[in-house]
């Protein structure tokens, strides 16, 4: 396991000492720096200035509402739809391939395919559904931006935690609802008492490894909205100091930033998952 383990902590560890080393150091390489030039050592003035500007905690907001959103939906509706999957029906084999399909599109085809096909506010369906009934049709992207990237983010998520809410769904001894069935136990309460319980590493480790990946969402806000209209993730907001601003120490800055906010949210889940695999 040797070579694996060593390819991959270069992996990790090279960009991780860059954005450490750029993080203390003033780089602006369109503003006439050219790199290993004019690379100042500011100490930690880029992290102060990264942390009192305007735009962070609105944009760590906005991470965690998308992330906590986008859990909520993902993990009830999955539950919903496994317990549908797992019942016999005509063409199950199918009607499981097209629901977990979504979670193989890439995130940039999945926004295009989202706002142009479903949000746009004059030839999209849902504008077409809201003039049937009689309404004015929704600007998606500008009145409800966040809504929308929740939208466009469960949708691609939701079949991630159907697949693995389903297996564990079947791992189910069929005896124990077989006798609760016998014993006179309404439905609600074999889902509460029997099913819900044994879903419960399986709703944890969902809620873990999606976090993980829904911290760093950026391809659907960028295709999207573009950070505008308050869906400026931190994620986002680090591409803008780097790239837009090309304020290399700055954005590192952010960086380590968004390493340390991840590092927490992951260390409040594992002791949750923890707990919950303890159990």
């Amino acid at each position: 396991m040797a070579p694996a383990v060593f390819l991959l902590l270069v992996w990790m560890l090279v960009p991780l000492i860059t954005t450490l080393f750029f993080s203390f150091k003033k780089y602006l390489p369109l503003r006439g720096d050219e790199l290993g030039k004019g690379l100042d050592w500011v100490g930690f003035e880029n992290y102060s200035r990264f942390l009192n500007s305007s735009s962070f905690w609105p944009s760590v907001q906005t991470t965690l509402l998308i992330v906590g959103s986008v859990l909520v939906i993902t993990v009830v509706l999955g539950v919903l739809l496994a317990l549908l999957l797992d019942q016999p029906m005509w063409g199950q084999g199918i009607v499981r391939i097209l629901i977990i399909s979504p979670f193989f599109v890439m995130p940039t085809v999945s926004a295009l395919v989202w706002k142009n096909m479903f949000m746009d506010s004059n030839y999209g369906l849902f504008a077409h559904l809201w003039r049937f009934f009689g309404a004015e049709p929704v600007q998606w992207l500008s009145q409800s931006s966040i809504e929308s990237i929740i939208m466009i983010v469960s949708w691609q998520w939701l079949p991630f935690a159907t697949l693995i809410l389903l297996t564990a769904i079947q791992s189910l001894d069929s005896e124990q609802l077989e006798a609760s069935e016998m014993d006179g136990a309404p439905v609600l309460k074999r889902f509460w008492y029997i099913i819900l319980p044994h879903l419960g590493r399986a709703i944890t480790v969902v809620i873990l490894i999606q976090t993980i990946f829904l911290l760093a969402v950026f391809a659907e806000i960028f295709v999207t909205t573009g950070g505008a209209f308050g869906s400026r993730t931190l994620t986002y907001l680090i591409f803008q100091r780097v790239l837009e601003s090309q304020n290399v120490g700055l954005g590192s800055a952010g960086g380590v930033y968004a390493i340390i906010l991840a590092n927490i949210v992951a260390l409040f889940l594992m002791r949750i998952v923890g707990k919950n695999l303890d159990q």
